[in-house]
């Protein structure tokens, strides 16, 4: 039987950075078991004193951390290696070390990422755009899009948009039904607008709608989860996406973090002609 670890995740801010870090890093090792418990805005010593406590009664402790003033990143690592607890700082020997590249001292500011400056609001701006342009609900400016997302129902068109938003982009998504013409809006707005077609494999557009109606207890057409119908809006929607020549992203076997970065890497190729 496996160990399975308590990995303390301490923070002086948010957390998200370790923790994506930290996901990056599981993901590399298939039979590794955890449990993770969040310190987040861990920045004095009775806070390291008390997680350093909470660690004495607990067996296979790990503890992975982003603090980047010094003086508190040292008092972890020196009270961690007294009571034998493995601990590893992520970003300290990096910032040290781009540090010394760019011949720039660094601030050590704790949450400096979560500066309410010019970007952060244009993160929020994207979000309520994003928001209100779900799900085809508004066409008339679809051209103030960073990107149209396109595709029939549970291709992962609102998740991507939304983690889209949150990167900054204003992202607008239009559905495909069957039979039904799409917005005379966005075929105009794709003149001068980044349009992706969205596609995903039949069988799990089945598994995903039918689990969709079980949790969600929607009221669907029996063809909602008819194989053939699927099938016939698959193949509608690779059509159109053909003739309007919008490039395809097929997310069947990718994340929602995939698809949106391959959607990146294009939009940075054109802005950048």
């Amino acid at each position: 039987m496996n160990k399975i670890y308590q990995v303390y995740q301490v923070s002086d801010s948010t957390g998200e950075t370790l923790d994506r870090i930290f996901l990056a890093l599981k993901a590399q090792f298939s039979n590794f078991e955890c449990k993770t418990i969040h310190y987040s805005f861990t920045r004095t010593k009775n806070q390291i004193d008390k997680i350093i406590f909470n660690s004495k009664s607990e067996n296979n402790v790990i503890i992975l951390y982003t603090i980047v003033d010094n003086d508190l990143a040292k008092y972890i690592d020196v009270e961690a290696k007294k009571n034998n607890i493995p601990c590893f700082e992520v970003l300290g020997n990096l910032i040290s070390d781009f540090s010394k590249l760019i011949k720039q001292e660094a601030s050590r500011k704790p949450s400096g990422q979560h500066a309410l400056d010019k970007e952060y609001y244009d993160r929020i701006e994207a979000v309520q755009f994003t928001m209100s342009h779900d799900d085809g609900k508004i066409v008339s400016d679809l051209d103030k899009s960073d990107v149209i997302l396109v595709g029939i129902s549970r291709t992962s068109k609102t998740p991507t948009s939304i983690y889209l938003a949150n990167r900054g982009y204003k992202v607008s998504n239009i559905p495909i039904i069957l039979n039904k013409n799409l917005p005379k809006e966005l075929i105009e707005s794709s003149k001068k607008t980044f349009v992706v077609g969205l596609v995903c494999d039949v069988n799990r557009l089945i598994d995903v709608r039918r689990n969709r109606i079980q949790s969600m207890n929607e009221d669907r057409s029996v063809n909602y989860t008819d194989e053939v119908e699927i099938f016939n809006e698959v193949e509608n929607s690779k059509k159109i996406f053909k003739k309007n020549n919008w490039p395809i992203i097929d997310v069947t076997r990718k994340s929602v973090e995939e698809t949106a970065a391959s959607i990146i890497k294009t939009l940075d190729i054109l802005n950048s002609r």
